[in-house]
Protein backbone atom coordinates (compact mmCIF):
# COMPACT_ATOMS: atom_id res chain seq x y z
CA UNK A 1 0.00 0.00 0.00
CA UNK A 2 1.47 3.41 -0.81
CA UNK A 3 1.98 6.32 0.74
CA UNK A 4 3.13 9.71 0.32
CA UNK A 5 5.03 12.75 1.48
CA UNK A 6 7.71 13.35 4.70
CA UNK A 7 7.46 11.27 8.01
CA UNK A 8 4.78 13.45 9.94
CA UNK A 9 5.91 12.68 13.76
CA UNK A 10 3.67 15.50 15.34
CA UNK A 11 -0.16 15.15 15.36
CA UNK A 12 -0.27 18.85 15.86
CA UNK A 13 0.68 18.95 12.16
CA UNK A 14 -2.88 18.54 10.45
CA UNK A 15 -2.99 18.24 6.85
CA UNK A 16 -6.27 18.10 5.27
CA UNK A 17 -8.17 14.67 4.83
CA UNK A 18 -9.64 13.45 1.50
CA UNK A 19 -9.72 9.70 1.84
CA UNK A 20 -9.83 7.13 4.56
CA UNK A 21 -9.76 3.47 4.03
CA UNK A 22 -12.11 1.58 7.01
CA UNK A 23 -10.10 -1.81 7.73
CA UNK A 24 -14.24 -3.17 7.91
CA UNK A 25 -16.75 -4.41 5.86
CA UNK A 26 -19.06 -1.78 4.58
CA UNK A 27 -22.48 -1.79 6.61
CA UNK A 28 -26.01 -0.45 5.72
CA UNK A 29 -25.92 2.13 7.39
CA UNK A 30 -22.85 4.24 9.53
CA UNK A 31 -21.98 7.35 11.07
CA UNK A 32 -19.36 7.18 8.45
CA UNK A 33 -21.51 8.13 6.14
CA UNK A 34 -22.84 11.49 7.79
CA UNK A 35 -18.96 12.10 8.13
CA UNK A 36 -18.38 11.55 4.35
CA UNK A 37 -21.06 13.96 3.18
CA UNK A 38 -20.09 16.62 5.85
CA UNK A 39 -16.66 16.68 5.09
CA UNK A 40 -16.67 15.86 1.42
CA UNK A 41 -14.64 12.93 2.13
CA UNK A 42 -14.44 9.32 0.15
CA UNK A 43 -14.80 6.48 2.53
CA UNK A 44 -13.70 3.21 1.28
CA UNK A 45 -14.70 -0.54 3.21
CA UNK A 46 -11.87 -3.09 3.05
CA UNK A 47 -12.01 -5.87 5.48
CA UNK A 48 -8.36 -6.83 6.35
CA UNK A 49 -9.18 -10.01 7.71
CA UNK A 50 -11.88 -12.93 7.28
CA UNK A 51 -12.78 -15.74 9.13
CA UNK A 52 -12.43 -19.13 7.28
CA UNK A 53 -13.74 -22.56 8.26
CA UNK A 54 -11.50 -25.79 9.26
CA UNK A 55 -12.50 -28.24 7.12
CA UNK A 56 -14.20 -31.79 8.15
CA UNK A 57 -10.98 -33.54 6.88
CA UNK A 58 -8.68 -31.43 8.91
CA UNK A 59 -11.14 -30.83 12.12
CA UNK A 60 -10.59 -35.24 11.74
CA UNK A 61 -7.52 -35.19 12.93
CA UNK A 62 -7.61 -33.73 16.25
CA UNK A 63 -10.24 -36.81 17.05
CA UNK A 64 -12.51 -34.66 19.14
CA UNK A 65 -15.64 -36.10 18.41
CA UNK A 66 -18.78 -33.45 18.49
CA UNK A 67 -21.47 -35.98 19.47
CA UNK A 68 -19.98 -37.27 22.49
CA UNK A 69 -20.45 -33.42 24.28
CA UNK A 70 -23.74 -32.97 25.57
CA UNK A 71 -23.28 -29.45 26.51
CA UNK A 72 -21.97 -27.03 23.36
CA UNK A 73 -20.89 -23.16 24.58
CA UNK A 74 -21.31 -20.71 21.85
CA UNK A 75 -19.57 -17.43 21.46
CA UNK A 76 -20.49 -16.20 18.37
CA UNK A 77 -22.45 -16.39 15.04
CA UNK A 78 -19.25 -17.77 13.78
CA UNK A 79 -19.35 -20.36 16.64
CA UNK A 80 -22.69 -21.38 15.56
CA UNK A 81 -22.42 -21.68 11.89
CA UNK A 82 -18.80 -23.64 12.28
CA UNK A 83 -20.49 -26.08 14.38
CA UNK A 84 -22.63 -27.15 12.64
CA UNK A 85 -21.13 -27.11 9.33
CA UNK A 86 -18.30 -29.41 10.67
CA UNK A 87 -21.30 -31.41 11.93
CA UNK A 88 -22.84 -31.79 8.57
CA UNK A 89 -19.72 -32.59 7.27
CA UNK A 90 -18.59 -35.40 9.29
CA UNK A 91 -21.87 -36.37 9.41
CA UNK A 92 -22.70 -36.22 12.86
CA UNK A 93 -26.07 -35.96 14.08
CA UNK A 94 -26.27 -34.16 17.44
CA UNK A 95 -28.70 -35.27 20.08
CA UNK A 96 -32.50 -33.90 20.94
CA UNK A 97 -30.66 -33.67 24.42
CA UNK A 98 -28.20 -31.49 23.72
CA UNK A 99 -27.74 -28.39 25.59
CA UNK A 100 -26.75 -25.01 24.35
CA UNK A 101 -25.21 -22.59 25.94
CA UNK A 102 -25.17 -19.06 24.09
CA UNK A 103 -23.29 -16.09 25.00
CA UNK A 104 -26.18 -13.56 23.71
CA UNK A 105 -29.15 -13.36 22.67
CA UNK A 106 -28.40 -12.61 19.02
CA UNK A 107 -26.81 -15.77 19.39
CA UNK A 108 -29.36 -17.71 20.59
CA UNK A 109 -31.87 -16.37 17.94
CA UNK A 110 -29.31 -17.48 15.22
CA UNK A 111 -29.45 -20.58 16.48
CA UNK A 112 -32.66 -21.66 15.54
CA UNK A 113 -31.64 -22.06 12.01
CA UNK A 114 -30.07 -24.86 13.21
CA UNK A 115 -32.23 -26.33 15.85
CA UNK A 116 -35.91 -26.57 16.90
CA UNK A 117 -36.03 -24.65 20.34
CA UNK A 118 -38.85 -26.51 21.69
CA UNK A 119 -37.06 -29.68 21.10
CA UNK A 120 -33.62 -28.48 22.70
CA UNK A 121 -32.30 -27.06 26.00
CA UNK A 122 -31.13 -23.45 25.41
CA UNK A 123 -29.29 -21.24 28.04
CA UNK A 124 -28.78 -17.44 26.86
CA UNK A 125 -26.24 -15.00 28.65
CA UNK A 126 -26.67 -11.25 28.46
CA UNK A 127 -22.99 -10.79 26.85
CA UNK A 128 -19.91 -12.70 29.56
CA UNK A 129 -19.78 -16.13 30.29
CA UNK A 130 -20.34 -15.16 34.20
CA UNK A 131 -23.67 -14.57 33.23
CA UNK A 132 -24.67 -17.86 32.35
CA UNK A 133 -22.74 -18.99 35.79
CA UNK A 134 -25.79 -20.43 37.46
CA UNK A 135 -27.15 -22.20 34.76
CA UNK A 136 -23.72 -23.84 33.71
CA UNK A 137 -23.01 -24.75 37.69
CA UNK A 138 -26.69 -26.07 37.74
CA UNK A 139 -25.23 -28.45 34.47
CA UNK A 140 -21.70 -28.86 35.78
CA UNK A 141 -21.64 -32.39 37.44
CA UNK A 142 -23.65 -33.95 34.81
CA UNK A 143 -22.74 -32.56 31.42
CA UNK A 144 -19.32 -32.72 29.10
CA UNK A 145 -19.06 -29.00 27.69
CA UNK A 146 -17.76 -28.15 24.14
CA UNK A 147 -16.21 -24.98 23.26
CA UNK A 148 -16.32 -24.20 19.32
CA UNK A 149 -13.67 -21.61 18.57
CA UNK A 150 -11.22 -20.12 16.35
CA UNK A 151 -7.49 -19.92 16.35
CA UNK A 152 -7.74 -16.81 18.16
CA UNK A 153 -9.54 -18.97 21.16
CA UNK A 154 -11.90 -17.57 23.71
CA UNK A 155 -9.49 -16.63 26.54
CA UNK A 156 -12.84 -15.48 28.67
CA UNK A 157 -14.60 -18.55 28.55
CA UNK A 158 -11.82 -20.62 28.68
CA UNK A 159 -10.48 -19.24 31.70
CA UNK A 160 -13.81 -19.60 33.09
CA UNK A 161 -14.55 -22.74 32.79
CA UNK A 162 -11.00 -24.21 33.83
CA UNK A 163 -10.71 -22.22 36.91
CA UNK A 164 -14.48 -23.61 37.77
CA UNK A 165 -13.43 -27.28 36.65
CA UNK A 166 -15.55 -28.18 34.29
CA UNK A 167 -15.10 -31.28 32.07
CA UNK A 168 -14.69 -29.32 28.67
CA UNK A 169 -12.86 -28.89 25.98
CA UNK A 170 -12.28 -26.58 23.12
CA UNK A 171 -12.33 -27.28 19.79
CA UNK A 172 -11.24 -25.05 16.67
CA UNK A 173 -13.39 -25.00 13.63
CA UNK A 174 -12.94 -22.00 11.89
CA UNK A 175 -10.00 -19.09 11.68
CA UNK A 176 -9.23 -15.18 11.33
CA UNK A 177 -6.49 -14.96 8.51
CA UNK A 178 -5.44 -12.23 6.50
CA UNK A 179 -7.04 -11.11 3.11
CA UNK A 180 -5.33 -10.80 0.13
CA UNK A 181 -5.17 -6.86 -0.45
CA UNK A 182 -2.79 -7.13 -3.53
CA UNK A 183 -4.91 -5.01 -5.68
CA UNK A 184 -4.43 -1.70 -2.88
CA UNK A 185 -0.71 -2.23 -3.71
CA UNK A 186 -0.64 1.52 -5.30
CA UNK A 187 -3.12 2.86 -3.58
CA UNK A 188 -3.07 5.71 -1.19
CA UNK A 189 -4.97 7.02 1.99
CA UNK A 190 -5.23 9.73 4.21
CA UNK A 191 -6.55 7.99 6.97
CA UNK A 192 -6.39 4.19 7.52
CA UNK A 193 -8.63 2.89 9.89
CA UNK A 194 -8.32 -0.48 12.10
CA UNK A 195 -9.71 -2.02 14.77
CA UNK A 196 -7.57 -5.37 15.66
CA UNK A 197 -3.82 -6.23 16.17
CA UNK A 198 -5.21 -8.55 12.85
CA UNK A 199 -5.57 -5.75 10.95
CA UNK A 200 -2.00 -4.63 11.83
CA UNK A 201 -1.13 -8.13 11.32
CA UNK A 202 -2.41 -7.91 7.89
CA UNK A 203 -1.55 -4.61 7.06
CA UNK A 204 2.31 -6.29 7.05
CA UNK A 205 2.01 -9.61 5.71
CA UNK A 206 0.53 -7.93 2.60
CA UNK A 207 2.67 -5.01 2.36
CA UNK A 208 6.03 -6.05 4.27
CA UNK A 209 7.31 -2.83 3.30
CA UNK A 210 5.01 -0.08 4.29
CA UNK A 211 6.09 2.66 5.49
CA UNK A 212 3.63 5.91 6.99
CA UNK A 213 5.17 8.17 5.77
CA UNK A 214 1.99 10.98 5.94
CA UNK A 215 -0.87 8.45 6.40
CA UNK A 216 -2.90 8.87 9.26
CA UNK A 217 -3.48 5.81 11.45
CA UNK A 218 -7.06 5.82 13.41
CA UNK A 219 -6.78 3.19 15.72
CA UNK A 220 -9.19 1.61 18.49
CA UNK A 221 -8.38 -0.21 21.58
CA UNK A 222 -5.69 -0.50 23.68
CA UNK A 223 -4.57 -3.99 21.92
CA UNK A 224 -4.59 -2.30 18.88
CA UNK A 225 -2.61 0.61 19.74
CA UNK A 226 -0.11 -1.49 21.36
CA UNK A 227 0.41 -3.64 18.01
CA UNK A 228 0.81 -0.38 16.27
CA UNK A 229 3.55 1.19 18.45
CA UNK A 230 5.43 -2.56 18.06
CA UNK A 231 5.48 -1.86 14.63
CA UNK A 232 6.61 1.94 15.28
CA UNK A 233 4.06 3.53 13.42
CA UNK A 234 2.49 7.30 14.85
CA UNK A 235 -0.93 7.08 16.09
CA UNK A 236 -2.65 10.14 15.01
CA UNK A 237 -5.86 9.71 15.70
CA UNK A 238 -6.88 7.42 19.24
CA UNK A 239 -10.47 5.86 20.48
CA UNK A 240 -11.83 5.41 22.89
CA UNK A 241 -11.05 8.20 24.73
CA UNK A 242 -12.99 10.10 27.09
CA UNK A 243 -13.85 12.89 24.93
CA UNK A 244 -14.31 10.21 22.27
CA UNK A 245 -15.73 7.04 23.22
CA UNK A 246 -16.68 6.46 19.34
CA UNK A 247 -13.82 5.82 16.11
CA UNK A 248 -16.47 8.38 14.45
CA UNK A 249 -16.23 11.19 17.31
CA UNK A 250 -12.51 10.64 17.37
CA UNK A 251 -12.28 11.01 13.89
CA UNK A 252 -14.43 13.45 13.45
CA UNK A 253 -12.70 15.63 16.41
CA UNK A 254 -9.51 15.54 13.97
CA UNK A 255 -11.22 16.24 10.86
CA UNK A 256 -12.46 19.69 12.40
CA UNK A 257 -8.40 20.35 12.54
CA UNK A 258 -7.37 19.20 9.74
CA UNK A 259 -10.32 20.37 7.11
CA UNK A 260 -10.87 23.76 8.73
CA UNK A 261 -10.55 25.20 4.78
Amino acid sequence: MASNGQVQVKEEIYKPVRTILVSQPKPERSPYFELEKKYGLQIDWRPFIHVEGVSGKEFRKTRIKPDEYSAIVLTSKNSVDHFFRVCEELRIKMSADTKYFCLSEAIANYLQKFIVYRKRKVFVGKKRIEDLAPALKKHKAKEKFLLPCSNLGAKQVSNYLTENDFNWQDAMMYQTVSSDLSDLSDVTYDVLIFFSPLGIKSLYENFPDFKQNETRLAIFGNSTSKAVEDRGLTINIKAPIPEAPSMTMALERYLQASNKD
